[in-house]
Parts: structure tokens; C-alpha cells; sequence
């Protein structure tokens, strides 16, 4: 994976061979805000998810992030760390994005795929395959061959924050990202699952500065089972995969399966007419 067993970086070099790395050498590197504007504007998800992978922005998260990848988790001791942000993964011409808060200090921030390595992506790329979006329930690392169909998940922020809590700076910071990446998607894009309050409030300044619709005013609250219309796109609420709430059981597989269900028939209806609504 690029590093060596054992040894210690404070981030994997782009190009350095790490599976799935999708900058190299001389990819553009945002350094604050004004760049991240003007990084982001590129023209397809590829590069897009070059730039984001390489991004500097942000301060605190870039010691933090490396600070972790350089001291690592003792079960992880002996493997390298990504340390780096975590772009997008899934097919650019995806019907369904999965929305989520940040990488995880130990899962994508170790693995480099976002929502893998960790308990919560357990979750979520078991019920992905349970519906039909992915090859295999699990998600190890960037190599093991996971394959997404028709789904791309992605993160508001793009780099693991301390105590999983970006600060609302760098949430903003982030979000000329997320709006490209959503203006890229949205030729195929009908359903948007947004796991989490944090994902949800993120959703709607980031749909509005896309210029992808009229945002409801005032903003619909975050609900498991929410559901909501933007010019075509259904706004699906999940509660967050996090083991603060699949442990308590406040998340059941049977809920997480029915939201990526109510996915499954809008995407297949081609249409929002057949709202049913998912049970919460």
C-alpha cells in the first residue's frame, strides 16, 4: 500500500502506489479557502477526487489527521495510514449519493475509502449489499476489491476531525467540494441518503450554492425516514451509522434497509411520484 509495514508517515505520497489513489505527483494542492474555490472547479469526478485527496486547507484537521496516522491505533500499529482526505467512491454517473459527516481517525483516515475499516462502514456496505449497490458486504481497505453499483458515497468534510466535530469554518471550507461533486453527479443523480443531522444541515447550503434547485425554506429538520424534494432529487434522512447508535439500537438493520429500499424504488420509478415514504 505505497508505505511499508511498520513504517511511519505522516501521509501516504500521491502516486506512491496506495490502491485507489487517484492524485499523483503534480495534482494541484488547495492550502486555504480561496483555493479550494478554485480547485474545485474542474470537470469530472476523477480529477475531482484528485484534488480533494491532496487538500491542505484546512489546519487543524491536516495536524490532526497526521498526528493520528503517525501514532496509530496499537490494533493498527503495524500498518501504514493514509492520512490524507478522503474523496468520493463509487461511479460518477451514480443514481444515489450516501452523504455522511467526516472519515473516521482510524477507519478512511487509515484506509483511504471513505467509510471502510471501521465499524460504521460495516454497517452501512453490509445493508449497501443487502439492496443490491455493492459486490460484497465488507469494506476492509482500498484494495480488497469492493465494487459500489449505482451508489456513491461521500462526506461533507473531507478529513477526520477530532471528537468527529469539524468546526463550522472548516465545514464551509469543505464545501466547494461538495458542491462540485454534486453538480457532477446531478445528470444521474434522483436520491441523496444523508446519514446524520450533521450531513443533513451540511446538504442544503451545498444543494443551493450548486444551483441545483430551490432549497425548502425553512430548512426541513433532520428525521429518520425524512423525505424531501428538491427539482427531482429525493432527500432521504438516516440516522448516522455510528456505533453510538447501532449499539443502542436507536439504528436497526431493518431501518437502514428500508431507506436504501425507498431509494431502490425511486431511482427505479424513475420518478418522485411514487412517494411512499420509509418506516421509521
Amino acid at each position: 500500500m505505497g508505505a511499508g509495514v511498520g513504517e511511519r508517515r505522516a501521509s501516504v505520497p500521491p502516486g506512491s502506489g496506495w490502491p485507489g489513489d487517484p492524485a499523483v505527483a503534480t495534482t494541484p494542492v488547495a492550502t486555504d479557502a480561496a483555493a479550494v474555490r478554485e480547485l474545485a472547479q474542474v470537470s469530472t469526478v476523477d480529477e475531482l477526487d484528485a484534488r480533494v485527496s491532496v487538500c491542505r486547507a484546512c489546519p487543524r484537521l491536516v495536524a490532526w489527521r497526521e498526528e493520528v496516522a503517525l501514532t496509530r491505533r496499537a490494533a493498527f500499529a503495524a500498518e501504514p495510514y493514509w492520512g490524507r482526505p478522503a474523496p468520493g467512491f463509487g461511479p460518477a454517473d451514480a443514481r444515489i449519493a450516501v452523504l455522511g459527516l467526516a472519515p473516521a481517525a482510524h477507519g478512511a483516515n487509515r484506509t483511504g475509502r471513505v467509510f471502510t475499516g471501521d465499524r460504521s462502514g460495516d454497517w452501512l456496505y453490509a445493508a449497501m449489499y443487502r439492496a443490491g449497490l455493492a459486490s460484497q458486504p465488507t469494506s476492509v481497505h482500498a484494495g480488497d476489491g469492493l465494487v459500489l453499483h449505482d451508489v456513491r458515497v461521500i462526506a461533507s468534510v473531507r478529513c477526520a476531525p477530532p471528537a468527529n466535530k469539524p468546526t463550522p469554518v472548516e465545514r464551509d471550507t469543505c464545501r466547494p467540494w461538495l458542491v462540485k461533486e454534486l453538480q457532477l453527479l446531478r445528470p444521474t443523480l434522483r436520491v441523496i441518503v444523508v446519514l446524520g443531522a450533521f450531513g443533513w444541515q451540511s446538504l442544503w447550503p451545498a444543494l443551493a450554492a450548486a444551483s441545483l434547485g430551490a432549497v425548502p425554506t425553512p430548512r426541513p429538520i433532520f428525521a429518520h425516514g425524512a423525505e424531501e424534494q428538491v427539482n427531482g432529487l429525493t432527500v432521504l434522512g438516516c440516522y448516522h451509522v455510528s456505533q453510538q447508535n447501532t449499539f443502542t439500537g436507536k439504528l436497526t438493520e431493518p431501518m437502514l434497509d428500508a431507506v436504501f429500499a425507498r431509494a431502490r424504488i425511486v431511482t427505479e420509478s424513475g420518478t418522485e411520484s411514487s412517494r411512499g415514504g420509509v418506516g421509521r
